[in-house]
């Protein structure tokens, strides 16, 4: 079977098997768990190099696992750095390699997405690179060993959420058992990223933590994927925010009664810089 080959390992997060192990086993010695109770349907976790926000990430995708009666036969993963004209994409075939081994796509599932949405596909040997997925595949390998998975680029625009909505409905026909994942990190700020509405410094600061990234996770908790694109792009509080928007609109359809914010951090926790960029991870 085909294999899509890493582009980010040996720098965003650790290339070989046992430094891998290593970075989980700190990562679960950090480990958070949810306060609240009952079915999980997916999350939102951030995709910067696991220096940064791979705890968040690792914990959400820990507590999908522990919640899960029955392991999903697969995990949706969305993600990409689109726009609103950007097109939907999905791999409809292959495995996706991880340090801890391979993941193979529901290529059932890949199918039915793409025929249902006018899809562009990708394959293992022909795909655009992309953090936003590659950096969670060893987490849902780690946590979900049994899973597939689909990985679909969602840009934040109607017929992605349309397409969102539908997936329950894709997977049932199929005899499918889902979890659904959105890949974002949210306010990036500062002239790294070109974008300081509020200038420099602690206030700066505080208003990307108790305004702007509160503002994408109080709309992600109450399941508003509507809201959740159009304040992000209003107010660059997500960059990915049609892959938030795609997970919480297919985990509202699968069942879930709100969010929950497992944990918050920015990239200013690790290291000092007058640019930083804020992270959630989120249960659904």
């Amino acid at each position: 079977m085909a294999l899509r080959r890493p582009d980010f390992a040996g720098s965003w997060y650790p290339e070989s098997e046992g430094e891998c192990q290593a970075t989980l086993a700190e990562f679960e010695r950090q480990s958070v768990c949810r306060k609240g109770s009952g079915t999980l349907c997916g999350g939102i976790v951030p995709h910067a190099g696991w220096i940064f926000s791979g705890r968040l990430a690792y914990n959400v995708i820990r507590e999908l696992a522990r919640a899960a009666t029955d392991q999903p036969q697969t995990v949706v993963l969305f993600g990409g750095h689109l726009g609103p004209s950007s097109p939907i994409t999905v791999m409809d075939h292959g495995e996706f390699w991880t340090p801890l081994g391979p993941i193979p796509t529901d290529e059932e599932l890949a199918e039915a997405i793409a025929a249902r949405s006018d899809a562009r596909r990708e394959s293992p040997e022909r795909h655009r690179p992309d953090n936003t997925v590659e950096l969670q595949a060893p987490f849902i390998r780690h946590h979900l060993p049994q899973a597939r998975i689909v990985v679909v680029g969602a840009p934040p625009r109607p017929e992605m959420l349309d397409l969102a909505a539908t997936l329950p409905e894709l997977a049932h026909e199929l005899g499918r058992r889902l979890l659904v994942i959105g890949s974002t990190d949210l306010t990036h700020y500062g002239p790294n990223y070109g974008w300081s509405p509020k200038g420099q410094g602690p206030a700066a600061e505080k208003w990307v933590r108790e305004e702007n990234d509160p503002r994408f996770i109080e709309r992600a908790c109450r399941l508003d994927a509507g809201a959740v694109v159009e304040d992000a792009l209003e107010r660059s509080n997500a960059c990915c925010p049609g892959a938030a928007a795609a997970a919480v609109q297919c985990a509202q359809r699968l069942g879930s009664g709100g969010g929950e914010l497992l944990a918050y951090a920015t990239s200013a926790d690790v290291r000092r810089d007058v640019s930083f960029v804020g992270y959630a991870g989120i249960l659904l």
